[in-house]
């Protein structure tokens, strides 16, 4: 296998459990994303190695009610789109895992599966933890000036 392939036998490897929930992805839907995902990396001046991120967003978001066949790929492509701009506004701070499930909760809560509301909703999200962390930084600030530290 050339290192190229690999990914897409590891993302090949999940239909056995999206089948379970009638989402099965193709090689060329497969291609779809990796050049999508390169290209939202480049976008947000990210470099993974891995494509663990990708692997986790199939896994989760193909048990949700909202995700169907007709627009799986597009679905997943969006997801990155939105993943990596959260990564990028929350400064790291909140584990991969942790956002993508802060997600998933969102589409399938207050977003009722609905793209546009989920970014929406995320970016409400992530201007509130910058909001808490900045306040979180002047408290700790006060305190050192105040010899409290």
């Amino acid at each position: 296998l050339s290192p190229q392939s690999k990914p897409i036998v590891e993302l090949l490897e999940l239909n056995e459990k999206t089948k379970e929930h009638g989402l099965i992805l193709t090689p060329n839907d497969i291609k779809t994303l990796i050049v999508f995902r390169n290209k939202v990396l480049h976008d947000h001046g990210r470099i993974e190695l891995g494509i663990e991120v990708l692997k986790e967003l199939i896994e989760v978001f193909a048990a949700s009610p909202y995700t169907d066949e007709d627009n799986y790929v597009e679905t997943l492509n969006e997801l990155q789109e939105i993943f990596y701009y959260l990564r990028n506004e929350t400064e790291d701070k909140i584990g991969d895992m942790k956002l993508i499930h802060q997600m998933m909760e969102c589409f399938n809560g207050p977003s009722a599966g609905s793209l546009e509301l989920l970014r929406s909703k995320m970016e409400e999200f992530a201007e509130s933890f910058r909001r808490d962390k900045m306040r979180s930084e002047s408290l700790d600030k006060g305190d050192e000036q105040h010899g409290l530290r």
